[in-house]
This record gives C-alpha cells, sequence and structure tokens, in this order.
C-alpha cells in the first residue's frame, strides 16, 4: 500500500497546491478511506460530507462516487456534480480509479481526485488512471525484485538438490524450480511453519524457510498418501468464489474460476462420482461434450492434488466437503 500512497502523492501533487480546489483521497478494496491529502480548506469541507478516514464510501453506503463506482464497475470514471446520487455531493466532481494486484488482478485500493465541480478539468481523470497504473508498475517491479533475491538465496540450494525442489515466496508465487514442471503459484498454508505441509497442486511436501520465503520438496508420489481433511466451497460471491482447506497438516484457500465452481458443486452432489458424459450432461446438458469436461477437469486436479479423483470424477473419500449456500451458478 505505501507504493500506492508514494505514486498518488508524486503523480497528482500539481493538483493539490494551497491555492487548488481539490484533494487526493485513497481508499482500500472495501471503499474505507485510509488517507487524505490536500488543502486545510478542501479536507474541512471534504470532512463535512463525511469524507474521513476509516468512512466506508462505497455505493452501498452513499451511492453513486469517484470511489465506490470505480471499485463497482473495476474501471476509472468520473463522477460530475450532480451524477453523485446524494444531493451533498453535486458541488464535487470526483475522478477515481481501482489500482489491481498486478498478479492476481484483485483490487487493492481507489485513488481518487475529489474537487469543487466548477474547477475541474476533464484531462484530470486521465491523470488518476495514469497513476493507478503507475502504482501497479510499481507493485509489479517491487514483487519481481523479491523472486529476485529468492532465486539468488537459493541458487547453491538448487544446485545439490537431488530431488524435484521449488523455491517460492511467501504468497506462494514461484521464484525456482529444478526437476519439476513450471508452475507460476501454489497455495500456501494460511499458517506456514517448517515441517510437512499437504499443499493443493502438489500433495505431501517437506517445507523449509528461507529468508522471504520457502524451500518445497515434494514427496516422491506428491498425489498419495492423502489424509483426512476437510473441503469447504465458498461460493456465496461470483466475484470471489473459493476453496478452503483444513487439515492436521495446515489449511490453505483458492479461487475458484465459475466453470470449476460448477463441476465442484455437481461432484458435491454425486457422492459416488461422475463420468466425463455425467459431468457433461450436468453442465452443458450435452453428453457429447466429454472432450471439454476432461480438459476442465484435468486442470481442476492438478490444482486440488489427491483431493478430487478420477474414474469417475469424484471427491477423494477421506476429504468431507462442505457446501456454503451458492450464488445461482447454472
Amino acid at each position: 500500500m505505501t507504493e500506492i500512497f508514494d505514486e498518488a502523492v508524486r503523480g497528482l501533487a500539481p493538483l493539490v497546491g494551497p491555492d487548488d480546489a481539490n484533494l487526493i483521497v485513497v481508499a482500500d478494496r472495501q471503499g474505507r478511506i485510509l488517507w487524505r491529502h490536500g488543502p486545510g480548506r478542501m479536507l474541512d469541507r471534504a470532512e463535512r460530507l463525511g469524507m474521513i478516514e476509516g468512512a466506508s464510501w462505497t455505493e452501498e453506503a452513499v451511492g453513486t462516487n469517484g470511489i465506490g463506482t470505480s471499485l463497482a464497475s473495476g474501471s476509472a470514471v468520473q463522477v460530475f456534480s450532480a451524477e453523485h446520487y446524494s444531493r451533498s455531493q453535486h458541488p464535487w466532481t470526483c475522478s477515481g480509479a481501482t489500482v489491481r494486484d498486478p498478479r492476481s488482478r484483485r483490487a487493492l485500493a481507489v485513488v481518487n481526485v475529489a474537487g469543487a465541480a466548477g474547477t475541474v478539468h476533464p484531462s484530470t481523470l486521465a491523470l488518476v488512471d495514469s497513476v493507478a497504473r503507475l502504482a501497479e508498475s510499481a507493485l509489479r517491479e517491487k514483487h519481481r525484485i523479491g523472486l529476485d533475491r529468492l532465486r539468488m538465496i537459493s541458487a547453491s540450494t538448487l544446485a545439490r538438490a537431488s530431488q524435484p525442489t521449488m523455491v517460492v515466496d511467501r504468497s506462494g508465487w514461484v521464484a525456482a524450480v529444478d526437476s519439476m514442471a513450471p508452475i507460476y503459484r501454489i497455495a500456501l498454508p494460511k499458517v506456514m511453519s517448517s515441517g510437512e505441509h499437504w499443499l493443493p497442486s502438489l500433495g505431501l511436501c517437506m517445507c523449509e524457510p528461507l529468508p522471504g520465503g520457502w524451500l518445497i520438496r515434494p514427496q516422491t508420489n506428491p498425489a498419495s498418501g492423502n489424509v483426512c481433511a476437510e473441503v469447504e466451497l465458498d461460493l456465496r460471491d461470483s466475484n470471489a468464489m473459493e476453496l478452503r482447506y483444513s487439515s492436521d497438516l495446515g489449511g490453505w484457500s483458492i479461487d475458484l474460476s465459475p466453470r470449476h465452481s460448477q463441476i465442484l458443486l455437481a461432484l458435491t452432489q454425486a457422492p459416488e462420482g461422475l463420468t466425463a458424459s455425467q459431468l457433461a450432461s450436468e453442465l452443458f446438458g450435452d453428453p457429447r461434450k466429454t472432450v471439454t469436461v476432461r480438459a476442465e477437469m484435468s486442470r481442476l486436479r492438478k490444482r486440488l492434488a489427491g483431493i478430487v479423483l478420477a474414474q469417475p470424477y469424484r471427491f477423494d473419500p477421506a476429504v468431507r466437503v462442505k457446501t456454503v449456500p451458492a450464488v445461482r451458478l447454472y
């Protein structure tokens, strides 16, 4: 988040001089205001509107506005005067742009310039959007530097490795692999420690700490030796569906695409399993679309090693599956 603040100040400073009628506002991905910067008189005016640190400025809370509408639409927006839902905001114009995590593309924050409607310039929106993209570039560069540092630290260890080995940062992004297929990211337990952990795409692994990351050594047959575990499918939010796993060896979660969510939901309703033809009927209403089903299941089983089995497709009997009330997926 520091990178976002830095880019907001550096890129938008010309708009918030002592004689200007603008202020910079940064909010988090829930629309809560984290930070404001601008002339004292504009900060006072904003405070009378409730635009203060800690306040929620989502569309649900205050109606159409530069912060909440940018989050809801996922794009840069300019809300001019009476386009605001609340009459108290009509003297203002707000230009907001969402900053996304360059790796996952999930929203991190919103950069917003709020000012008097009579002084706004159409180019303000382009400037705010450019600053948001610069913040994303700064985050991307920070991530790259971290992975490069991990590669240097682990180079000698990988050179001596006698078995498949992987080096990841604390968020599971892969810095280096040896004797393994390339992969971009793996899901790590929420609480990581040295020793054995069950990882979704690798199975049972030995994990050793590194400065800024972890050394991962999968067992000889990573898809075998499953342990008693619980899987929870959380499908309440169509924009953030996820699978959560927990066992004595740790817990982790992964994001699910709508298609993978459909597949897993169908498997929860058929404990005995489904053939490719049956699953095609469930998903597409056409039992002949088995090629598409097999391709999707291949991708899904790589992410969930040892949890989803084949012939027929089903959850491993040792896994207890719980589904949180789902949105309409079909």
